[in-house]
């Protein structure tokens, strides 16, 4: 009895060392869960972190630029002639006949002038001239006569010479005389003041029994009239350089009036300086319009329209897509393995909020909108959102 409970209370080796194999395996399987479970931990959360430090950006389409576009400038509607009329005599003011607002045609009487000085001076013109006119004929007679009596031998060689000497000089005295009522013919003519040509008086300076002098050296102050060729205007404005090629002479324009809107007049260009004004960078043009109706006033301020032709073509993109850098303007693209490339681009035509790219551009790009600044050349990017503006057929296309 004693021997069995002893065989019965003693454990087997056998039976040991399953127990310890099965701790030992079990330790093992929970050391390697625990080791894989930190390692795809780790996967994952380097993973995201790859995700979070790339940066988000948003990207767009280059959109074709225009081939035409309306530029709109001011400018000063002027007359196409604009005369101030001066008194060519000294004298009164005997009557004037039209006042301002009168459309006058060429030849018309606007004004007379008394001048008694200039009368009395043609008046003593004349006399002087009959009397050189006597003299004249009787220095010619007495010339005949003596170079008649030369032949004969009855007067001397040197008589007769002074005989047509004294022709020649009474002749100029005749001819300075005749010369003389001509000039004061002509100034007493200008005491009736007429018009140069069909045209709106702008300006009246002048009363009854107001002393005029001749000349304009006087200024304004001594203008009588002020005529304006009204049916046809000229608008002169300054093209920025950046469009001065594309103004061409015989071009058509359209002027606007802010006190009539919605009215349009057609008119064209019809000359340019030709030359670059190096102060202001500008070309000086003139537009001319037709004022048949008498819309157009002189001196009002109006807008001239453009329909410009671009031969540049091109794409646009917004201001906001340029990076300008040291080196030159740069533009980021999108490429096919999510980073970001750096490509230099030619800036065009400035349309306001949208820039004109001449060149580094084929229109397929995915151009980041609003770049950041520190970004750099193959830096990963991550993309958010739908392409701006890009087609339905190549929507996600990677560019450049």
């Amino acid at each position: 009895m004693s021997e069995a409970t002893d065989r019965t209370s003693v454990p087997r080796p056998g039976r040991t060392r399953l127990w310890l194999a099965l701790g030992a395996l079990a330790a093992l399987a929970l050391a390697a869960q625990g080791i894989w479970s930190r390692h795809s931990a780790q996967a994952t959360l380097e993973r995201e972190a790859a995700q979070t430090s790339r940066p988000s950006v948003s990207v767009l389409r280059p959109m074709p630029a225009d081939a035409t576009q309306n530029l709109v400038l001011p400018g000063n509607v002027q007359a196409f002639a604009d005369t101030p009329i001066y008194a060519r005599t000294n004298g009164y003011v005997r009557a004037w006949h039209v006042d301002i607002g009168a459309r006058v045609k060429r030849g018309q009487l606007l004004a007379e002038i008394d001048t008694p000085e200039v009368d009395d001076q043609l008046h003593q013109a004349r006399a002087d001239l009959n009397n050189a006119q006597a003299n004249y004929a009787l220095a010619k007679s007495t010339a005949q006569r003596w170079t008649q009596m030369l032949q004969t031998k009855s007067v001397s060689k040197q008589e007769t010479d002074e005989k047509l000497g004294d022709l020649l000089a009474k002749k100029a005295q005749y001819d300075a005389a005749s010369f003389n009522v001509a000039r004061l013919e002509k100034l007493q003519s200008f005491k009736r003041i007429v018009a140069p040509y069909d045209g709106l008086i702008t300006a009246r300076n002048i009363n009854l029994g107001a002393l005029v002098d001749a000349g304009s050296a006087g200024g304004p102050a001594k203008e009588l009239f002020h005529l304006a060729q009204a049916d046809r205007m000229r608008v002169y404005v300054n093209i920025p350089q950046s469009y001065a090629q594309q103004v061409k002479v015989g071009q058509g324009a359209t002027l606007t009036l802010p006190e009539l809107p919605g009215k349009r007049f057609a008119g064209a260009v019809a000359r340019t300086a030709g030359a670059i004004d190096p102060a202001q960078r500008t070309l000086l043009t003139e537009v001319d319009f037709d004022n048949p109706s008498g819309e157009l006033l002189p001196g009002a301020y109006a807008e001239v329209h453009f329909a410009l032709t671009s031969a540049q073509g091109g794409w646009m993109l917004p201001g906001n897509a340029l990076l300008f850098r040291p080196e030159g303007v740069r533009v980021a693209i999108v490429d096919g393995d999510g980073r970001a490339r750096l490509r230099p681009v030619t800036l065009g035509t400035d349309y306001g909020q949208r820039v004109g790219i001449a060149s580094g551009l084929s229109g397929n790009e995915r151009v980041i909108a609003s770049p950041p600044d520190s970004i750099v050349d193959g830096q990963p990017v991550r993309v958010v959102g739908p392409d701006i503006g890009a087609p339905p057929t190549s929507r996600g296309a990677a560019g450049g």
